[in-house]
């Protein structure tokens, strides 16, 4: 972890970076070519070294080199306005999870209960403050007391946000509906972990949990997988 706030969701299409020092949070995306300019500048690559590597790299494939060295130098000076020609946080996925959709599951009394303090809870703190806020409270509550959820806890817990999310004028969104599960998890005394990733193929960001290798509660319609996870939120040990 570089602590630097900067998250990266890295593919064979591309970096996606995420700025959790910005607001509710900001993606940039960066095409292979942009992401190998980042990639050699974050490993430690001075900048005019990098430049004139990708100039040679690319007029060797026969582009002109003043028109890759004008751009190349350009999108250094864009990222580093913006704070992101930086290392970055970036998480590892060791196998393809599996997609579990949304199903009606019936959840108790207690669990609804949860649900509408997890919801609360994630709608407060992403509608009112700045996303940092959110991945603070996020990993606190990874250290209550509890266990790893099965599926099933975790789905009774995206039932019971779905539920609790019925009474709430407005819409929940994937970064508040999948926040709001990883609190009610939490408040029930299981652990699920909590991510925020792209795809490249279209250009897209996305909220979701996760448990036993499994994505949780996605809507059929409407996801497109694989999203690369850039942050994963959840108990170290």
């Amino acid at each position: 972890m570089t602590g630097s706030g900067v998250y990266a969701a890295v593919a064979p299409q591309g970096v996606a970076l995420l700025d959790s020092r910005r607001g509710r949070g900001q993606w940039r995306f960066l095409d292979p070519v942009g992401a190998r300019l980042w990639r050699e500048i974050t490993r430690g690559t001075d900048l005019d070294e990098a430049v004139e590597h990708l100039t040679a790299y690319w007029q060797a494939k026969g582009a002109p080199a003043e028109q890759v060295r004008t751009e190349m130098t350009a999108l250094a000076a864009d990222l580093e306005s913006v704070g992101l020609l930086r290392p970055a946080d970036r998480s590892e996925r060791s196998v393809v999870p599996g997609v579990r959709f949304a199903t009606e599951t019936r959840v108790g009394v207690l669990k609804r209960l949860a649900g509408y303090l997890g919801l609360f809870g994630a709608l407060v703190l992403l509608r009112c403050l700045p996303v940092r806020f959110a991945l603070t409270a996020a990993r606190a509550a990874t250290r209550l007391p509890g266990r790893t959820a099965t599926i099933e806890d975790a789905e009774a817990a995206f039932a019971a946000v779905r539920h609790a999310a019925r009474w709430w004028p407005g819409r929940a969104a994937c970064l508040e509906e999948s926040l709001a599960a990883h609190f009610t998890a939490a408040l029930t005394g299981r652990r699920v972990m909590w991510a925020i990733g792209a795809r490249f193929t279209p250009h897209g960001a996305h909220a979701w949990i996760e448990t036993e290798d499994h994505v949780i509660g996605q809507d059929e319609t409407d996801r497109v997988w694989p999203y690369i996870p850039a942050l994963k939120v959840e108990r170290s040990h």
